[in-house]
C-alpha cells in the first residue's frame, strides 16, 4: 500500500487540516499520477480507459466520449488548482492535455446534427456501441462534452470553447423537450423520467454558469436562473417523503408488459444511495451560491438519509443499489436497467463512496451538522483499508469490489476503469479543505 494510506489513524482523529493534507498526497502521489501515465494519450488526445479493474493494463484501445470529457474536465481543473497553489504539478502540461482531449472530441465526436457520438477509436472514428443503434446514444456525451470545453475554457481563457459549451448544453435541452434524447444502454420506458436527467442538467449549468461569471458573460444570470431549476426538479420530484430519491418516476397511468402499474416495478421503487449523494452536493452548492438555505437544509438530510439506507450493516461500505424499502431489491427484471440493479445491487463500487467523502464534508460545512462529519468519518475509515490498490508501483484504486470488498473482475457498467469521480472528488476535498468553502461555492 502506498505511503500516504499506510497506518491511516481513524478518520475522527483527524482535524480537517489534517484531512485536507492527506487528501492532497493521496491525489498527488497514488491517483493523478495514475492517469497521467500509460492511459494518457498524447498521440491524439484523450484518455485510454478499457483498463483491467486489478493490473491496470490496457485491455483495448476504444474511447468512450463521456469519459474523455470527463478527463478534459479534470485536466482542466488540475491546471487551475496548480495556479491556485492548492495542488503540486506542471499547469501547462494539464492544460496542454486539456486541450489536446478537447480538439480531438471538437474533431471527431460530432455528428452533421451537433449532436456526439457515444464510442470512438484510439484515433477518433465513430463506432457503434450497440450494433444497429447508431452513434447517437447518450446524451450524456454531450453533457460531458459541454462540461470538458467549459472547464477548458477557464483554464486557458479560450473563450470559444466556453461559446460552444453553452450552444452544446442548448442542444441537448431541446432534444430532451422535444423527447429525442436518447439514453442507451439503459433506456427507460415511454412516459417515464430519470432524476438522472436534471441532476446532469443541473451540473452542466451550474458549471456553465461559474465559467460565464469567470468571463462577466451577461448569460450567467439566465444559467443560474436553469441551474435552480434543475435543482427545484430535484426536490420537488424526486425526493420522497421519507428522504430518499426516486431514481425514476413515470406517468401513473403507465403499464408495464405484465400489465403491472410502473409504480410497483423495480424501476421506479429502487434507490441508488451513491447517485443521490452525488446530486445532494450538486445541490448543495446550487442553493449555497444563492443564498437558498432551506434546500441546504433539505439536501443535507437526503445525503444522510441516503447514507443510511444504503450502508450494509454486515460489510460496511455502500450499496450500489437496494429496494425502495431498503431491503435488497427483487425482480422480475423487465429490461436492461431493472437487470443491471439485480445484477449489481450488492457490490462496492468506487464512485458512490468518493462521493459520500466530499458530500458529507461539504454538508458539514454548509450546516454544522456533526452527524454528516460522521458519515464522513464511517465512510473514510472504510474507504481506505478497502479501495486503494495495494501495490503502489500501479496506484489508484481497485475500483470495482464484491459485497465483502474483494477485488471483483465483472463489468459493473461500462467496460472501462474511469478517472473521473475519484480525481473529481479528491480535487473537491483540497478545494474544500485548504481553500475553503468560498473556493466551493463561489467558484473562483
Amino acid at each position: 500500500m502506498s505511503q500516504s494510506t499506510a497506518n491511516l489513524p481513524p478518520s475522527s482523529t483527524l482535524d480537517l487540516a489534517e484531512l485536507g493534507a492527506f487528501y492532497r498526497r493521496h491525489l498527488e502521489q497514488d491517483v493523478l499520477p495514475f492517469w497521467l501515465g500509460e492511459p494518457s494519450d498524447r498521440v491524439n488526445g484523450g484518455v485510454f480507459t478499457c483498463i483491467d479493474n486489478y493490473t491496470g493494463k490496457r485491455v483495448k484501445d476504444d474511447k468512450f466520449v463521456w469519459s474523455q470529457g470527463r478527463f478534459a474536465w479534470l485536466m482542466a481543473h488540475a491546471a487551475r488548482l496548480v495556479r491556485a497553489g492548492l495542488l503540486t504539478g506542471d499547469a501547462e502540461d494539464l492544460t496542454a492535455r486539456a486541450v489536446e482531449t478537447v480538439e480531438f472530441l471538437r474533431a471527431n465526436a460530432f455528428l452533421d446534427d451537433g449532436s456526439a457520438a457515444y464510442l470512438l477509436t484510439a484515433d477518433g472514428r465513430k463506432q457503434e456501441f450497440i450494433p444497429g443503434k447508431g452513434h447517437d446514444i447518450s446524451y450524456f456525451a454531450d453533457c460531458f462534452i459541454a462540461l470538458a470545453l467549459s472547464e477548458t475554457a477557464r483554464a486557458t481563457a479560450r473563450w470559444h470553447y466556453l461559446d460552444e459549451a453553452v450552444a452544446a448544453y442548448g442542444r441537448v435541452v431541446a432534444r430532451l423537450a422535444a423527447g429525442t434524447a436518447r439514453s442507451e444502454p439503459y433506456p427507460l420506458p415511454s412516459g417515464c423520467r430519470a432524476h438522472a436527467q436534471p441532476m446532469i442538467l443541473l451540473n452542466v449549468a451550474q458549471e456553465l454558469e461559474l465559467a460565464l461569471r469567470q468571463r462577466g458573460d451577461a448569460r450567467a444570470e439566465g444559467m443560474a436562473a436553469s441551474a435552480l431549476a434543475h435543482m427545484d426538479a430535484i426536490l420537488g420530484t424526486f425526493v420522497r417523503d421519507d428522504g430518499l430519491v426516486q431514481e425514476v418516476a413515470c406517468a401513473s397511468d403507465r403499464r408495464g408488459a405484465a400489465g403491472e402499474a410502473t409504480a410497483d416495478r423495480l424501476l421506479t421503487t429502487h434507490v441508488t444511495p451513491g447517485h443521490a449523494i452525488e446530486s445532494m452536493w450538486f445541490v448543495m452548492e446550487e442553493a449555497a451560491r444563492h443564498g437558498r438555505t432551506a434546500a441546504v437544509a433539505k439536501a443535507s438530510r437526503v445525503l444522510r438519509r441516503s447514507f443510511e439506507a444504503g450502508w450494509d450493516p454486515e460489510y460496511g461500505g455502500i450499496f450500489r443499489y437496494i429496494g425502495g424499502d431498503g431491503k435488497p431489491p427483487t425482480g422480475p427484471a423487465d429490461g436492461p436497467f431493472e437487470e443491471l440493479i439485480l445484477g449489481t445491487w450488492d457490490t462496492k463500487i468506487w464512485w458512490p463512496h468518493s462521493e459520500t467523502l466530499y458530500g458529507a464534508l461539504l454538508g458539514h460545512a454548509l450546516t454544522g451538522d456533526e452527524r454528516l462529519r460522521a458519515v464522513h468519518d464511517r465512510t473514510f475509515d472504510y474507504v481506505f483499508k478497502t479501495f486503494p490498490h495495494p501495490d503502489a508501483s500501479v496506484g489508484e484504486w481497485v475500483q470495482i469490489r464484491d459485497r465483502r470488498g474483494a477485488p471483483l473482475d465483472r463489468v459493473v457498467g461500462l467496460p472501462v476503469k474511469d478517472p473521473y469521480h475519484l480525481n473529481r472528488n479528491l480535487m473537491l476535498l483540497v478545494e474544500l479543505l485548504q481553500g475553503g468553502l468560498a473556493a466551493r461555492v463561489s467558484g473562483a
